[in-house]
């Protein structure tokens, strides 16, 4: 079966975020076919379009390695209802300079946990809507709002409810499906291009 690499952005810059559990988590819960690793962002300076002639270094970097992966996969917290701001500045850079946007065509998931019983859902949400505009295709089921209770992760990364964890598992097994399909259908276009195929981006040059 084919392999393919997804990355991992965690929306949370925290270093005790149970969103970065979850993410370690799915890391070890991943089929073979999946490989999971982290994409940072936490040195990304505010966006500005001012950069666009010139990214810096690290926004190079950023876009780099997502140029590398097959797919993204968004574990994130809901921040007053959306996205956390870092998140949201991380998705701006990627989908710049015009006509390079990362996400064109790249498969793309999201999942979350939270303290709370709705587990990120309006989070995700609006993180659906903003990798639409971005024309990343996404996996919009199974959806996978997960409510953190205590000792739910361990520090190694390990589910403690085994319901949890089949669940966990049928979702990277769905993601692997979402992502043998997008890629099935892309091929059989005259216009894929692997890793490297863009759509300009519609977002404001000037504001």
């Amino acid at each position: 079966m084919t392999q393919y690499t997804v990355g991992y952005l965690v929306g949370s810059l925290a270093k005790a975020s149970i969103n970065r559990k979850l993410a370690e988590a799915l890391v070890r819960l991943a089929p073979e076919e999946l490989v999971l690793k982290e994409i940072p962002f936490r040195d990304l300076p505010i966006y500005s379009y001012d950069y666009d002639a010139d990214f810096p270094p690290v926004a190079r970097a950023f876009k780099e390695s997502l140029a590398t992966v097959d797919a993204v996969l968004f574990v994130t917290p809901e921040y007053n209802r959306s996205i956390p701001g870092g998140l949201k500045n991380a998705i701006d850079w990627a989908s710049r300079p015009y006509g390079k946007n990362s996400f064109a065509r790249k498969p793309s998931a999201t999942i979350g946990t939270s303290p709370g019983k709705i587990g990120t859902a309006v989070c995700q949400q609006h993180l659906k809507s903003i990798l639409s505009f971005c024309n990343s295709p996404m996996m919009n089921s199974i959806e996978a709002y997960i409510q953190f209770t205590p000792g739910l992760i361990s520090d190694q990364g390990e589910i403690t409810d085994p319901a949890v964890e089949e669940f966990l598992r049928n979702y990277l097994d769905e993601l692997y499906g979402f992502i043998c399909r997008v890629y099935t259908a892309l091929e059989s276009t005259a216009t894929f291009q692997p890793h490297n195929v863009s759509q300009p981006s519609t977002m404001s040059t000037r504001h």
